[in-house]
């Protein structure tokens, strides 16, 4: 089992609106990195761990806990033509962009940015490293307890 830390703009899906949707269930569409596209299609597996978190918002900072509910499969939005998510590039024979499904566990007490950065156990959490600017990173099963711990 893995764990990740997994980026969303409230503004596009919160973890109000996951735990308002049909099973509770997103897919995680529009990644456009090399990097966290291929932690989804390589690395993923049906209950990693998620850390859900709030980004580009007023106050940054993980907001629940989710897991891993699907394989990674082609994203549909890269075929879409004008959607802001559309690949020219990619096909149904070939797809670049991939997506998993995430399910959440449960919503939890906001642990903030400013926190996170505050708590020096956690001074290794990739998410803290200076210029990391990835939605989608692992975590070290040492980080993840610690925060489960603490979102109790």
């Amino acid at each position: 089992m893995r764990y990740w830390l997994m980026k969303s703009e409230p503004s596009d899906v919160s973890i109000d609106d996951l735990a308002g949707f049909q099973n509770q269930t997103v897919d995680w569409y529009g990644v456009r990195n090399y990097q966290a596209r291929n932690f989804m299609r390589d690395q993923m597996q049906v209950g990693d761990g998620v850390l859900f978190y709030h980004s580009n918002c007023a106050e940054p900072g993980i907001a629940g806990v989710a897991e891993v509910a699907t394989l990674a499969y082609p994203d549909r939005l890269q075929f879409i033509e004008g959607h802001k998510y559309f690949d020219p590039k990619a096909t149904p024979e070939s797809p670049r962009w991939f997506n998993v499904d995430v399910k959440l566990v449960r919503k939890t007490q906001l642990l903030s940015l400013k926190e996170m950065r505050e708590t020096p156990e956690l001074q290794n959490l990739r998410i803290l490293q200076r210029g990391n600017r990835l939605s989608i990173t692992p975590v070290d099963p040492r980080d993840w307890q610690f925060i489960i711990n603490k979102l109790k």
